[in-house]
């Protein structure tokens, strides 16, 4: 565990000076996330709004297919800026100038095969979803190894889309899945590293908010205070969720380079990326 720990440190140093050096490629998870805002507003606006929702008992047929189809829309948006900001970090690391419009290039380019694993990834995560809502305990434990391991088969899915050409959804499974099974044995250790990190940060800041906004409600009456570090808490999360899928994307794209033969990955130390693929 420590070990994993330590290893997403060095790997998060890494990115992050990295992410220092091109601070653009934030606008990607941004531009993903009001996406993702509009289309929830295109869908929830027309059935009345998430008060009327959630007033509901049992949704109808009909609601229950347009959560499908949000579904399936929401996970195509987020691959489809994913995809961006993969194609921005491998520009910048083959010595390009990355630019927003270049990533979103890249991403239109791929735009068919990106939606046809979207299409592959929404079923298999509604699949997995009925069946834990319908099984039993042991069942419920079985389909969530079997979800652990279509995340980490799939890990490398985008940025086999992106780097290769004329590579389709299935191929692009196919590939992730080898790489994994080839470097990576059983578990993503930088991965996990980094999602430790990130864990930590997000209970600190959760612990933080909770800490001052009860501080402000013990020694002021008005409401205002109480609701502006409620928002600057807001924001912090939201600002550090936006990093760790930058940082994110970074780590993607240096170890499918690295895993597929570049000995050199521009602001990384080929030593801490090989430690990414050993066998726990």
């Amino acid at each position: 565990m420590f070990d994993r720990l330590e290893r997403g440190i060095e790997l998060l140093q890494a990115s992050w000076a990295f992410l220092r050096k091109h601070r653009g490629l934030l606008v990607f998870p941004v531009l993903s996330s009001m996406a993702v805002l509009l289309l929830l507003a295109s869908f929830v606006l027309p059935m009345g709004g998430m008060d009327t929702l959630a007033a509901q008992a049992e949704p109808t047929y009909n609601q229950k297919a347009l959560f499908v189809l949000f579904y399936l829309c929401q996970c195509f948006v987020m691959f489809f800026f994913n995809a961006a900001l993969i194609g921005a970090i491998m520009m910048q690391l083959d010595g390009e100038t990355p630019t927003v419009s270049g990533g979103l290039r890249i991403a239109a380019s791929k735009v068919g095969p990106i939606f046809v694993y979207s299409l592959i990834a929404a079923t298999v995560g509604l699949i997995l979803h009925l069946l834990r809502e319908r099984l039993g305990f042991v069942e419920r434990l079985v389909v969530g190894l079997i979800g652990v391991s279509w995340t980490l088969a799939t890990y490398l899915v985008v940025p086999v889309l992106v780097f290769r050409q004329r590579c389709g959804p299935i191929e692009a499974i196919l590939e992730s899945a080898e790489l994994f099974k080839k470097t990576w044995g059983e578990g993503v250790m930088g991965a996990t590293g980094l999602g430790v990190v990130f864990a930590i940060i997000f209970l600190v800041e959760a612990l933080c908010g909770i800490a001052l906004i009860s501080f402000a409600r013990s020694v002021t009456d008005g409401a205002f205070l109480v609701v502006l570090l409620e928002i600057i808490l807001v924001g912090v999360v939201a600002l550090t969720v936006l990093v760790q899928v930058t940082l994110s994307g970074i780590y993607h794209v240096a170890l499918f380079r690295y895993a597929n033969g570049f000995s050199a990955v521009s602001g990384f130390d080929p030593d801490v990326l090989g430690q990414a693929f050993e066998a726990p």
